[in-house]
């Protein structure tokens, strides 16, 4: 992005749509996975240098939002939880350009700060904020951070922007050896996976009408340092999984036009593998949406069935057109609440049980799960995920399968669910393997938790 040199900012300059982005993150957080791709859809005519400067903008503020606090309180008098939104927004802004961008140049951080709050009527402010800004550029570097041997919970907490009851409860689940392992996973840069539309094209021919379109990609089970760690996992890196290195916008792309792919991270789609699909299978996905597994058990059964369920009709018309654009047709699609008896018992191949959950594990894509997931939050979910168990165990044939999984890291989601549904006494599972953590890490972009089941005759 080009810096700008003097005169006033505008409502449609990049840094005032990130801006906007996080003030409404802050405002409404069951609204902040989307708040992002609603702003990039709404100025798609802006160049991709800029599209890109908002992305990261947006993406690093959520992402070091605790750190980038405890920066400016060391320099501010007025606490950050204090300050108004927008002023509180421009200085984590400014601050994570000074600390992490290098592209930019202090002064132009500061700058076009003091700009942003003249746009948005905060003219007594400016001093404020040039001020704090100022002193951050200049002595940031000085500021003591908690010692690592002596307070390791708050040390994590400060790098990696972690609530502390939230690193408690990963050192508690994972161990302490393991813990920052897993939080350098959730930094690392994000790149995009896609499930190949084996329908439509093989993977290599994907993959040179990707490269054809100027995007850097690779087959996931061609690069040798993934295929290791998945072998150690005791997994097979699926033929069809492609990762996409850099791009802006997957929508304009003529291949995803064409319906040649559709996007599922790698756990995703290795939580949905295991050699349990059959050909002819007939398959239930009970909470779908936006539809990823759905796809990939109907790509798999080529001759059988899906039924793919959701709550709501804003979350089945997701996969819909995911499914339309596939070309897919054996894939039937309803709402349905997947807590209620909705299903004829002893009637499915697989049921396919990926549930609602705490999303501890994809924190490194949706950083503002953090902030917003309560420790409460963690029981709740547990029980409303029995609730659907007690159904799911019905639907599967005498012999037949259920894949259980979360996208968390949690003991009550995870392990503890699979022992509810071996001890249920109306219907009997065994376990098909030892069931699977995913741990965020290098290559492995989200933590994942596998369980898959046969229903004994």
């Amino acid at each position: 992005m080009t810096e700008k040199k003097s005169g006033k900012i505008g409502l449609d300059d990049p840094r005032n749509i990130a801006l906007e982005v996080l003030t409404l993150m802050d405002k409404e957080p069951a609204a902040s996975h989307k708040a992002l791709k609603q702003a990039l859809d709404k100025y798609a005519y802006l160049e991709k240098t800029q599209r890109a400067f908002i992305s990261v903008l947006v993406r690093g503020v959520t992402e070091k939002r605790i750190e980038l606090d405890y920066i400016i309180n060391n320099f501010s008098n007025t606490r950050v939880n204090k300050q108004k939104p927008y002023i509180r927004n421009i200085l984590r802004m400014a601050t994570y350009q000074i600390k992490y961008m290098d592209s930019v140049p202090d002064s132009a951080a500061c700058n076009e700060a003091v700009k942003l709050a003249n746009l948005h009527h905060f003219m007594n402010l400016k001093g404020f904020v040039n001020g704090v800004l100022r002193t951050v550029a200049r002595e940031y570097k000085n500021i003591a951070y908690p010692d690592r041997d002596k307070d390791f919970v708050s040390y994590l907490s400060l790098k990696y922007s972690f609530p502390e009851w939230l690193i408690r409860h990963y050192i508690a689940y994972l161990g302490q050896e393991k813990i920052e392992e897993v939080l350098d996973g959730f930094d690392e840069k994000r790149s995009i996976d896609i499930r190949t539309n084996t329908s439509k094209i093989s993977p290599k021919d994907l993959l040179a009408r990707l490269e054809a379109e100027g995007l850097k990609a690779c087959l996931i089970g061609e690069e040798a340092e993934l295929v290791k760690r998945a072998d150690e996992l005791g997994l097979k890196i699926p033929d069809y999984a492609i990762r996409i290195l850099k791009v802006d916008r997957l929508d304009g792309l003529e291949t995803f036009a064409e319906g040649l792919f559709e996007v599922q991270d790698l756990s995703s789609m290795m939580a949905g593998e295991g050699g349990l699909i059959k050909k002819d299978a007939k398959i239930l996905d009970l909470c779908a949406a936006p539809g990823g597994k759905s796809i990939n058990a109907a790509l798999i059964a080529s001759q059988g069935h899906v039924t793919s369920c959701d709550l709501t009709f804003d979350k089945t018309d997701l996969i819909r057109e995911n499914v339309e654009r596939l070309g897919l047709t054996n894939i039937d699609i309803m709402e349905a609440d997947a807590r209620e008896d909705n299903f004829e018992a002893d009637s499915y191949d697989l049921v396919i049980a990926d549930l609602p959950c705490s999303g501890l594990g994809i924190c490194g894509r949706k950083p503002d799960i953090k902030y917003n997931i309560k420790e409460e939050d963690l029981k709740s979910l547990a029980s409303l995920q029995r609730q659907i168990l007690d159904r799911a165990v019905k639907y599967v044939k005498p012999g037949g399968y259920l894949i259980y999984s979360t996208c968390t890291l949690n003991w009550d989601e995870n392990e503890a669910n699979v022992a509810y549904i071996l001890d249920k006494q109306d219907v009997t599972y065994s376990k098909v393997e030892d069931e699977l953590r995913i741990l965020p890490s290098k290559g492995f972009q989200d933590g994942f938790f596998i369980a898959r089941l046969k229903r004994e005759a």
